[in-house]
């Protein structure tokens, strides 16, 4: 698709002289006589460039191009100035235009220097697409739901990412607390910025005191060179300390450190790092409780709950179930490359019965095992029914049917769909654990026992 230009000027001639010559280049023209047209023009139109005149019927070429850089930021200017004038020339560029070209002594200028603007018109375009498609993947965009609840959260998390606060994100397991730290990054002035993400709970102590802080060659066996931490990688961005509460006692006191004094010592080292990061924390425990006890330092506690914004739990916004649902299942059936899926009534009223304690990390896995074991039919959506569906969220009462057969009772239930599995993953016990939610121990126990009532 050819780029689009916007010749803003008074004097048609000239005008309509320049339009044609664009055109021979292969530009698609857009023209206009005075600064309000010209506006209207630019909310009609996608125009990379325009060319616009110092002096207007309605107005001053340079106060415009201030306007227009304003309000569409990726589009080029270009100045047209009378002979005498060059030094509004420079001033438009000041305000942001591309250059400019003196009247009736720059047409060799012209064509190259359109070439130019256009250039990186098209790179400022594709970086807001990429920005654009970034913020519908990690911003506030990406996260489903228009509950009171997620909606207030939401509302706190945009309020405190333009600022560099500390934030602490509360809330059980699976509520969705990287999700909301990566939005606020996204959503901060860092966002140019890394955004580094590590569980404390994770890794053993001294492990996990070299992978933030980094350490110096030969501080311990096996540290052959100088290795840079998290806390060094994040520079200018954002680090995501999932799990704070899991943090060991020594490595809080590093951490409160880092946070009044934006420096830290690496293993091994006598001289600090100075640091420049925002820093995220999250927890399902209750921090001012483990303080209390002692399992906590509660300087570090008041230091990281600067900003504190509790995440909701799925059974407190079951009105976003079926959003959520719906998301997951597109998700999960373009990667397996299903066609189109729809939902019955009763699977999406199963999920909003449920209780789902392991919250939305739990309802998209139950997503994506039934969109797994959903069969394709030859023609039409692929339909996901209560059957495929965990045995224990399916309702005996209604008799569950599973393949051919009738479920009369749970353990018949939960045996069928054991076996289902089982021949989905063509005899693969540990995939069949995983997406039956057990563990693999558990499911040799159940086909034990599966084999003894044969």
């Amino acid at each position: 698709m050819p780029a689009s230009i916007l010749l803003i000027d008074d004097e048609s001639k000239l005008r309509q002289l320049l339009a044609r010559i664009l055109q021979l280049e292969g530009y698609t023209i857009f023209e206009a006589p005075d600064a309000r047209s010209g506006l209207k023009a630019l909310e009609r139109e996608e125009v990379q460039l325009v060319i616009c005149d110092v002096k207007l019927p309605d107005g001053n070429g340079i106060e415009l191009s201030a306007q227009i850089k304003q309000l569409y930021p990726a589009t080029e200017i270009i100045v047209l100035t009378a002979y005498g004038t060059i030094s509004d020339g420079v001033l438009a560029i000041k305000n942001g235009a591309f250059d400019y070209i003196t009247k009736g002594d720059d047409n060799d200028r012209i064509i190259p220097l359109v070439s130019r603007a256009i250039e990186k018109a098209a790179l400022q375009f594709r970086i807001q697409q990429l920005e654009k498609q970034v913020n519908q993947r990690y911003g506030f965009e990406s996260i489903i739901g228009r509950s009171r609840a997620i909606q207030q959260a939401i509302e706190l998390a945009r309020k405190v990412a333009v600022t560099d606060t500390t934030v602490l994100l509360t809330g059980e397991t699976g509520t969705g607390k990287e999700v909301f730290a990566q939005a606020i990054h996204q959503a901060s002035p860092r966002r140019t910025g890394p955004f580094v993400a590590i569980n404390c709970g994770a890794l053993g102590k001294d492990i996990l005191e070299s992978e933030l802080f980094g350490h110096r060659a030969g501080a311990f066996t096996g540290a052959s060179r100088d290795q840079k931490g998290l806390f060094s990688e994040a520079a200018k961005g954002t680090i995501f300390l999932d799990e704070i509460g899991e943090l060991p006692l020594d490595l809080q006191a590093k951490l409160l450190r880092v946070l009044e004094t934006h420096e830290f010592l690496r293993v091994g080292d006598t001289k600090p790092t100075k640091t420049d990061v925002r820093v995220i924390a999250a927890t399902n425990r209750g921090l001012e409780q483990e303080a209390n006890t002692g399992h906590f330092r509660l300087d570090l506690y008041y230091r990281l709950s600067v900003f504190q914004i509790e995440l909701p739990t799925l059974r407190d916004r079951r009105d976003d179930i079926p959003a959520l649902a719906e998301q997951f299942a597109r998700q999960y059936a373009a990667k397996l490359g299903k066609r189109e899926i729809h939902l019955s009534t009763t699977f999406v009223q199963k999920l909003q019965q449920h209780p789902w304690k392991g919250n939305i990390r739990e309802l998209k896995n139950v997503i994506e095992r039934a969109v797994i074991l959903a069969d394709s039919p030859q023609s039409g959506p692929v339909e996901l029914t209560p059957e495929l569906l965990p045995y224990e969220m399916q309702s005996t009462a209604s008799m569950a049917s599973v393949g051919n057969e009738t479920a009369l009772d749970l353990a018949t239930v939960e045996q069928q769909h054991i076996r289902r599995v089982l021949r989905y993953t063509s005899g693969n016990k540990a995939e069949a654990a995983r997406l039956l939610g057990i563990g693999l121990t558990s499911l040799y126990r159940k086909l034990s026992e599966m084999d003894t009532l044969q």
